[in-house]
C-alpha cells in the first residue's frame, strides 16, 4: 500500500488527490487513484486504490477503497476490499468491513466489525458454474 511498509506515505507524487491540513471540504470523492486526507472532509470517499487519512484529519464520510491506512478520526462506515491499517491515533465511529486488518495499540473503534474473504466473488462465480443441474437429477 502506497509502496511503503511503515504505513506512512512519503511519496506524495503517487497520490491522485491530496486534501491538505488547512483544507475543509464537503462533497463526494470518486476516483481510481490514491487519496491522501490531512484536513477535513464531509461527504463520501470511493477509490479503486489506496486511501491515507492523516493523524489530524477529520473525516465524516462513508469510505470505500481497495486499501486504507487510517491515523485520524473517521465518523462513517468503512468498506475496504483488502488491507485496513488503523494507527495508534485512529478513531473510528462506524461499521467496518475488510479482508485483513492491522490495529495498533491505542486505536479506537466504535461500531460493528466484519471480515470478508478477498475471494468471495470468485468463489460465488465458481460455485454457480459447478453447481449440478437439479432438473436433470433423478
Amino acid at each position: 500500500m502506497f509502496g511503503n511498509k511503515d504505513k506512512s506515505f512519503e511519496n506524495i507524487k503517487d497520490a491522485e488527490t491530496v486534501i491538505g491540513p488547512a483544507i475543509k471540504v464537503k462533497g463526494n470523492f470518486h476516483g481510481k487513484g490514491n487519496i491522501i486526507i490531512e484536513g477535513s472532509l464531509e461527504g463520501s470517499i470511493k477509490t479503486d486504490s489506496s486511501l491515507l487519512i492523516g493523524e489530524k484529519a477529520i473525516v465524516k464520510a462513508d469510505i470505500k477503497a481497495k486499501e486504507a491506512v487510517i491515523n485520524g478520526s473517521v465518523n462513517g462506515n468503512i468498506n475496504i476490499d483488502k488491507d485496513l491499517s488503523l494507527g495508534k491515533t485512529a478513531s473510528v465511529k462506524g461499521d467496518v468491513i475488510c479482508a485483513q486488518i492491522s490495529i495498533s495499540q491505542g486505536a479506537k473503534i466504535n461500531g460493528t466489525f466484519s471480515m470478508h474473504d478477498t475471494n468471495d466473488e470468485k468463489t460465488k462465480k465458481d460455485d454457480t458454474a459447478t453447481a449440478p443441474d437439479k432438473n436433470n437429477s433423478k
